[in-house]
């Protein structure tokens, strides 16, 4: 029994124990999972552990080579970090944290920040699982935040660490998702209605905005929707940007057919809170458990607009769509019954981004005063569990900011590396309360490098938006808050003369736009008035005025040390290392990570003295 004891303990000693740290075992179901490219060849899986800040990936590829995976930014793949991994024709197992020197060339990172958990190949697939923090203080990675974040998947045919940019893939993720759609409830009397248009024939043009008025089930008493889904046709290529369902006031009166949604009818235009949005890259979306869009009672809308945005950028002819939203609903009652407050910069016609612009920042008002007056009736405080992020191509980040009596509260809500092809409801990790009183700053930023003549705020994907939805409980009849600056403020400010707001717009085309104007511009659009607008879903409108706070940017965290010591890249032997553990699960037969020659000396003599031990019949 002491020889057997004996024996354990010392091979732990040579071969290192297994890390317990993240709370996810090297076999732990990982609850999150996508493939990473068009033919379904890279599949991963993952989770997190939000206390402990570690992540864990499983990379499975259909391949007998290599294969990493690790965060690029997104302008290019140089200075991406990428953790490989592989299993030799030996069946010994090589793995390290490295990144890119160049286009396809990976060096290794002085510091080993990724620990092994797995690594197996079979007839079929290579499966690498490894854990990372979500920082480590290696420079050489990037970091995993709550932003999108832009996944870098690779493999081989063989064992030779070259990438090849044909197996060599990007995604946009949303990594840290904090509800996963199996921990929520889902009733059993679930029935299921679609909002669409129907044979809608798509215009040759870029771009269309088509509305039309559709009835919200009739019930007999209170049900929730508790999910949505967009409902779409596939075309030969995605032409349908976002759909947006709009709750109306029950005294409106409504148009019938399809028509431009901000054309020559205004009438299409009606009803303004939104209660429902897909954009690109979404998927389907469920309220938390406590939280649905209330049916069948006095205060609840009867019809809704849908309004669905098409970009047919090739001008083909002949498509017809039947797209939409699909509800779930249930006679099962929530709590709370939600709402949405859209916020952001009101689109038309004041914005404009300067051409040219490596950075141009837009700010967007909302001060919540006149909630309560324009509610007529007491506004509880607002308690915000998820958010929607909206910019066209231009948009590089946003943010919401909260302050209460004139003193920054928090970020609500963020995205530093916003992507416009991945646009979808996001949750918070804690629920959010805005008082009345309180006022809220949507931030954009605009990159137009590859842009010579002004974008201005429009409808258009070429044109510009800069919008935040946040859905929150309980629900009030306030649709929309939103600012822009005193336009002929920021004309005189950039040398041009202007009377009113459509001459100072007008006299953006006679400036000289150079890195010095762009940030003037900036600099005067955030010092100027803002007018804010409000608007209820009974479509009644109230301005007010106010003056953009400054954003105090929250530190980054701490980094992570990694157990293996910090190093220099010229350096051949780590300072420490960790011993990670050395038999892999899953496999057949027993595989081995290569360790430093520290540790295989350590080992050997941990090893002689066992053998010596044992002879000496301990």
């Amino acid at each position: 029994m002491a020889c057997a004891l004996l024996f354990r303990l010392l091979l732990l000693m040579a071969l290192g124990a297994p890390s317990q740290g993240n709370g996810l075992s090297p076999t732990s179901h990982l609850r999150y999972s996508r493939f990473l490219d068009p033919s379904n060849i890279i599949f991963l899986r993952w989770d997190f552990d939000l206390e402990a800040e570690i992540i864990t990936f499983e990379l499975q590829v259909r391949t007998a080579g290599w294969v990493g995976l690790g965060v690029t930014n997104r302008y290019t793949n140089v200075g991406s970090d990428l953790v490989v991994g592989g299993v030799l024709p030996d069946g010994n197992v090589y793995f390290s944290d490295r990144h890119l020197v160049d286009e396809d060339t990976l060096e290794e990172d002085g510091s080993q920040d990724a620990e092994l958990r797995g690594l197996t190949e079979d007839a079929v697939y290579t499966t690498m699982r490894f854990s990372r923090p979500f920082r480590s203080c290696d420079p050489h990675d990037q970091d995993i935040t709550s932003d999108t974040v832009r996944v870098l998947a690779a493999y081989g045919l063989d064992d030779t660490l070259k990438l090849d940019r044909e197996r060599t893939f990007v995604k946009s993720i949303f990594l840290l998702q904090i509800v996963h759609p199996d921990d929520l409830d889902v009733p059993e009397d679930t029935i299921i209605h679609d909002l669409e248009i129907t044979d809608f024939l798509i215009p040759e043009d870029d771009t269309t905005y088509a509305c039309t008025f559709l009835p919200l089930p009739i019930v007999s008493k209170k049900h929730h929707i508790y999910k949505f889904e967009p409902k779409m046709v596939q075309h030969n290529e995605t032409m349908v940007h976002h759909i947006l369902v709009y709750a109306c006031g029950n005294a409106s009166a409504l148009p019938t057919g399809i028509s431009d949604c901000y054309g020559a009818d205004p009438a299409f235009s009606l009803c303004s809170q939104v209660i429902m949005g897909w954009a690109v890259g979404g998927t389907s979306y469920q309220f938390p458990d406590d939280v649905g869009i209330s049916l069948g009672t006095p205060l609840d809308p009867q019809w809704i607009r849908l309004e669905i945005h098409y970009s047919n950028f090739h001008n083909l002819p002949g498509v017809y769509d039947s797209s939409g939203i699909r509800v779930y609903y249930t006679a099962e009652l929530r709590k709370y019954d939600m709402g949405v407050l859209q916020l952001g910069f009101f689109t038309f016609p004041i914005h404009f981004i300067p051409p040219g612009a490596e950075s141009f920042m837009s700010y967007g008002l909302c001060k919540t005063e006149k909630f309560e007056e324009m509610n007529r009736a007491p506004v509880p405080d607002i308690q915000v569990y998820g958010y929607l992020l909206h910019t066209h191509l231009a948009g590089r980040a946003l943010q919401a900011v909260q302050y209460r009596n004139g003193t920054q509260l928090r970020t609500i809500c963020k995205d530093d590396s916003y992507d416009f092809n991945l646009q979808e409801t996001r949750d918070l990790p804690h629920r959010v309360e805005i008082k009345p009183g309180d006022e809220l700053l949507v931030e954009c930023h605009y990159q137009t490098l590859d842009r010579d003549s002004l974008t201005f705020g429009g409808p258009s994907t070429i044109n510009e938006m800069c919008l935040i939805f946040l859905f929150y409980y309980p629900r009030n009849n306030i649709s929309s808050c939103m600012g822009f600056p005193d336009i002929i403020y920021v004309a005189q400010e950039l040398g041009e003369e202007a009377s009113d707001s459509m001459e100072a717009m007008m006299a953006m085309n006679n400036v000289e736009w150079t890195p010095e104007s762009i940030k003037k511009a900036e600099k005067a659009c955030k010092e100027a008035q803002q007018t804010v607008i409000i608007k209820t879903i009974d479509e009644i409108v109230e301005n007010t005025t106010g003056w953009i706070s400054e954003i105090i940017r929250a530190p980054r965290g701490p980094c992570l040390e990694s157990s293996g010591g910090k190093v220099e890249p010229q350096d051949k032997i780590p300072e420490g290392f960790r011993a990670a553990p050395m038999a892999l699960s899953g496999s057949n037969t027993a595989t081995w990570r290569r360790l430093p020659l520290a540790a295989l000396l350590f080992g050997q003599g941990v090893l002689f003295l066992l053998l010596t031990t044992l002879q000496a019949g301990v």
